[in-house]
């Protein structure tokens, strides 16, 4: 067996995971699914930038884009080439990702989630309630 069939979280890992998850769009996923570098950026893209303050951009110079995404590349210049053109495909799948490349690097600004959250509201009528309650007794 190569993978456990069990796998055992921490409650404040699991706890982080619950607050800090972020859906994804399974219409990016399929557009994407040609290229797992593709998915790891709009990965990270979708869980990075929704949290950036709005009017407070953040910087990423290409040297942590390249630690980061370039395992495999000797020159970042031929990293940068090819992660641009994916990023190109990437921001077709994710629209509203708002970044840019100014040459030093990417700058990241506040932008959407992929996918926006909705809200549901629950209407439990009395009968719901009483049936419920009887059938706990």
């Amino acid at each position: 067996m190569l993978w456990p069939q069990t796998l055992r979280l921490s409650a404040d890992y699991y706890e982080s995971l619950a607050r800090f998850a972020v859906p994804l769009d399974e219409r990016a996923i399929a557009a994407l699914a040609h290229s797992a570098v593709a998915l790891d950026i709009y990965c990270w893209l979708a869980q990075r930038l929704h949290r950036i303050p709005a009017g407070k951009p953040q910087f990423v110079p290409w040297q942590a884009v390249y630690n980061q995404f370039g395992e495999g590349y000797r020159e970042i210049r031929k990293f940068r080439r090819d992660f641009t053109n994916l990023l190109v495909q990437v921001k077709a799948a994710y629209p509203d990702a708002r970044l840019y490349d100014d040459h030093r690097g990417l700058i990241l600004e506040a932008s959407p989630p992929p996918v926006t959250k909705r809200l549901v509201q629950v209407i439990y009528s009395d009968a719901v309630a009483t049936r419920g309650s009887i059938a706990d007794s």
